[in-house]
């Protein structure tokens, strides 16, 4: 095998892995954008329980001593 096609060998192999980081890193930020909409939404949802919880007189936390009756 020859320099030069040990070169482009190497070029091949290269650019295959830069294509893979791309590929990967695009997947990250989708991955991150999906949480940070979860997280977002997560916290929505817990501050609307928490308002049910008040309008009930009630305290919304998992921590309540009464379990309901399916337990």
């Amino acid at each position: 095998m020859s320099d030069n096609d040990r070169l482009e060998a190497i070029e091949v192999k290269c650019a295959h892995l830069e294509y893979t980081v791309q590929q990967l890193s695009d997947a990250l930020y989708r991955h991150q954008q999906l949480l940070d909409r979860l997280l977002a939404r997560h916290e929505e949802l817990g501050e609307a329980m928490e308002r049910l919880g008040g309008l009930a007189g009630q305290p919304a936390s998992a921590t309540d001593p009464e379990k309901p009756p399916h337990y």
